[in-house]
């Protein structure tokens, strides 16, 4: 049970995954029901055999970035089949500082957690270095699938790290970042968590550098390879061959090194995962800018009210009457 929920009997209290639909309302005030289909079945699986089951039945599977459990259920309204949790995301829109190496596990299991107490959909976090050495990493692997989590992601770079897409990143010796992975597969506490090593040798150490390091990760445990900074779909091509039959995940974010390929290049490069890391964070942030500046410069929000969610729309998404038929039911007959 995820002590994050509201409560078990408040647990996806007529909440929808798509507009117009509700599950049984008898069964989604107990939480015996999911916004995706029967809690019932996705429970009998762990979020990491949710994630592989995911991925074995799309190519490629997108993976939506989501820096709060509200924005889960968005994605999870749109569609989508899994999530992820950026350091990025983190340290930029949970503690205003920038993604270079200052929060910690903690911060990262933290909102994992709220994320994973909103919605079953399994979801990959980034662990960075993994926060130390071979007992920190452990440490680190065992608190994330607590957190509910479905895998997470260990880089290369060293602790002093920097923003992938960023130049002077510096990377640890092979046998290093072989230990770091090694670590990681041994601790896990559910066989089906999915363990991703990161490279970011491309930038720094060129092609066949990172490649040896993918090879030699999968070798050595590793479920996925997570290719950071590749700049065209022939490379994606050399690290699917090298990988295989592992999946490799493209990042495609915005504003960074690698092309906004589409889902269909992607897809006839062998690519397995693309990954959004911050796509809606970026465009939340945008809105936000210009809701602020309207108010601070013409004294009202009338101006962009046109772009706002309303509030029988944020209702839709919570399940908000549902939590209230919850506790007329629970508490109607006191108060009459």
């Amino acid at each position: 049970m995820r002590s994050s929920r509201c409560s078990t009997a408040l647990t996806n209290c007529g909440r929808a995954s798509k507009p117009g639909w509700r599950p049984e309302p008898d069964l989604a005030l107990w939480g015996l029901y999911n916004a995706a289909g029967s809690r019932e079945e996705r429970v009998l699986t762990s979020p990491g055999a949710r994630l592989r089951s995911a991925w074995s039945e799309q190519s490629p599977l997108q993976i939506v970035g989501t820096i709060n459990a509200y924005t889960a259920l968005l994605a999870e309204r749109a569609g989508h089949r899994a999530l992820y949790l950026s350091g990025a995301g983190v340290a930029n829109a949970s503690f205003g500082c920038p993604d270079l190496g200052i929060t910690s596990l903690n911060d990262v299991c933290e909102d994992a957690r709220r994320i994973t107490g909103a919605t079953d959909l399994p979801l990959l976090v980034d662990a960075d270095t993994g926060w130390g050495g071979a007992f920190n990493i452990a440490r680190s692997v065992r608190d994330l699938v607590r957190s509910g989590a479905a895998g997470a992601h260990i880089e290369d770079q060293v602790g002093q790290k920097r923003c992938g897409h960023r130049p002077n990143k510096a990377i640890v010796p092979l046998d290093e970042m072989l230990d770091r992975i090694k670590s990681a597969v041994d601790a896990r506490t559910d066989e089906a968590f999915v363990v991703m090593a990161r490279t970011d040798a491309l930038a720094s150490q060129g092609m066949e550098e990172a490649l040896e390091r993918a090879r030699r990760c999968v070798e050595h445990g590793a479920d996925a390879i997570f290719a950071e900074a590749v700049e065209s779909l022939d490379q994606y091509r050399a690290f699917v061959e090298a990988c295989a039959p592992s999946p490799v995940l493209a990042n495609i974010t915005e504003f960074g090194r690698t092309p906004l390929f589409t889902l269909e290049e992607l897809r006839q490069a062998g690519v397995g995962l693309a990954l959004y890391p911050l796509s809606a964070f970026r465009a939340m942030s945008r809105a936000a800018e210009r809701v602020y500046a309207e108010i601070a410069q013409g004294g009202t929000q009338q101006p962009v009210v046109e772009t706002m969610q309303t509030r029988d729309e944020l209702y839709e998404v919570l399940g908000y009457h549902g939590y209230e038929r919850k506790l007329d039911e629970l508490f109607g007959k006191e108060n009459t």
